[in-house]
């Protein structure tokens, strides 16, 4: 049997996302044009998602629809919460398989360019100013990725560090009370700030945030490169290593649906 392209979407993983898209009913009188199968507007999303290409460039020899059609795809089911409730599922699955760690959690930002400019974007510090957008991710212990978030550019990392604990969903997957809270989380010295330490504590997480001034080698290093490797694995999407849609709920769509992915990934290495 031949390989799968990774934008193909296999029986099983098709099995865990239909039952979350929302049904569209077609009307009996002018009915109008057969709607595109699900599965191939799926895929014609992971297409751009893998590849970077521009919706308009989508090959229509791939038998995915058009590129508008797909990006009014992933529109109306990013507004269903089709993105996040997979993401939700997946970590339930993770935690069921004894995969997900939540010992402790790491943080980390990266920053990207914002070509199209829009809301969430800013002056980037690293570009000589130019628009961009940052990505702000937190993960398990081995490096799954729990939440992400999009700010502007010029956001500071240590203000995301609550919205990005709070943004963790409740992780089923066992018996007894959802996990939503790491035991610890990790960070490097752009968290460094005594107030949020003690706002981490208020619950009842541990804060382990390298301090400034103090030199390398504090041992956090070794545990907290699983955030930075999944930064590697979600920019090796092509569409997330620049921000091209100038609208923000757009591009939190693909970053979603990435996550989930990687969720995927793990989940089917493991059983």
């Amino acid at each position: 049997m031949a390989k799968l392209k990774p934008w193909e979407v296999d029986d099983e993983l098709w099995a865990v996302i239909e039952p979350l898209l929302p049904r569209r009913p077609r009307r009996v009188r002018h009915p109008g044009r057969k709607r595109l199968d699900d599965r191939l507007a799926l895929q014609g999303i992971l297409f751009v998602l893998h590849t970077g290409i521009a919706w308009e460039h989508l090959p229509q020899e791939l038998g995915y629809g058009s590129g508008m059609t797909c990006w009014r795809r992933l529109d109306e089911w990013n507004r269903a919460g089709v993105w996040q409730r997979l993401h939700e599922i997946l970590l339930d699955r993770l935690r069921s398989a004894d995969v997900l760690d939540l010992s402790r959690a790491a943080v980390d930002s990266s920053q990207i360019r914002a070509l199209k400019g829009g809301r969430k974007t800013g002056p980037s510090p690293v570009d000589r100013g130019r628009a961009g957008s940052k990505h702000h991710l937190i993960t398990d212990a081995g490096g799954i990725p729990l939440a992400v978030i999009l700010t502007g550019a010029n956001r500071n990392d240590v203000t995301q560090l609550l919205p990005l604990l709070h943004a963790i969903p409740k992780i089923r997957g066992k018996r007894g009370r959802p996990r939503q809270r790491p035991d610890a989380v990790l960070a490097d010295r752009g968290y460094d700030h005594d107030k949020y330490r003690r706002l981490v504590r208020a619950l009842q997480i541990r804060p382990l945030i390298a301090r400034r001034g103090t030199p390398h080698g504090s041992g956090l290093g070794r545990q907290r490169w699983v955030v930075e490797q999944t930064f590697a694995l979600l920019h090796a999407f092509r569409r997330l290593r620049i921000r091209w849609e100038a609208r923000a709920d757009i591009h939190e769509a693909f970053l979603k649906l990435a996550c989930a992915l990687i969720c995927w990934r793990r989940l089917t290495s493991f059983c």
